[in-house]
């Protein structure tokens, strides 16, 4: 095992996606919000953010701050955080940084002291890449987190989770499940009817419900009704607590 995860003993587990832009930061968002409600002292971890620089309010970090209404600054949560719109391999490079596995996970442990877990929020798929010699999936499989796969609702998601699902699997990663986002998926879409059945079926995966596209206002309140509404908590509430007592 890696010195670094030996040393922080990480807690939580690990939200990636099929794809950028698939809904991510908002269920981490929520179930960090659902849990800290049942009175679960988690936090929040997005180690490596691209695309925005931090206090433009626009980053992962900041609207993950945001929607859980916790007190952090975006920097302990995002250690890492690049401007220019790339992977994180090539946003690192524009910025003069070489990254590794080894600062990333060191990078968050702090966080680890102060929090009973973490939800972690991946940047991309699990095919990105991450260091010069590593992909998001390496870095999920070093943290020895259980995953929790988001993925669109809509015509294509099919093909694409059970292609995450194989990655992670052949890397010895738990899997908790599947949360379908709707995003921004057409309303006449006629493969969202069976989607998740069928993900189920081909993938051997649990699929833990269908979150609603939520309006530019959602707050911590919103998500936290709404995702109780829509998600089936027990696996995922299961895994982190499991965790925190040391199961």
């Amino acid at each position: 095992m890696n010195e670094a995860i030996a040393e922080t003993s990480i807690r939580g587990l690990f939200v990636t996606g099929t794809d950028t832009g698939v809904g991510k930061t908002i269920l981490t968002a929520a179930i960090a919000a659902v849990l800290r409600a049942e009175g679960v002292n988690v936090g929040v971890w997005k180690p490596v953010q691209s695309g925005a620089s931090t206090g433009s309010g626009m980053t992962d970090a900041e609207r993950l701050l945001q929607l859980t209404g916790i007190r952090e600054r975006p920097e302990a949560v995002a250690p890492f955080t690049f401007e220019a719109p790339l992977t994180p391999v090539l946003a690192a490079k524009q910025s003069g940084v070489t990254l590794s596995l080894k600062e990333l996970i060191s990078a968050g442990a702090p966080l680890v002291d102060r929090y009973q877990a973490l939800i972690v929020e991946g940047a991309g798929g699990v095919a990105v890449p991450l260091t010069d010699d590593a992909l998001m999936a390496d870095f999920i499989s070093e943290l020895r987190l259980p995953a929790l796969i988001v993925a669109r609702s809509g015509l294509g998601t099919i093909n694409h989770t059970l292609l995450t699902a194989s990655y992670l699997k052949q890397l010895g990663v738990p899997l908790i499940g599947v949360i379908m986002n709707d995003c921004t998926e057409p309303d006449d879409d006629p493969s969202i009817a069976a989607n998740a059945e069928l993900i189920e079926s081909y993938g051997g995966l649990k699929v833990l419900g269908r979150f609603p596209l939520l309006s530019a206002d959602a707050n911590t309140e919103t998500l936290v009704h709404i995702i109780r509404e829509t998600i089936e908590l027990a696996p995922i509430r299961d895994a982190i607590i499991l965790q925190s007592l040391g199961g």
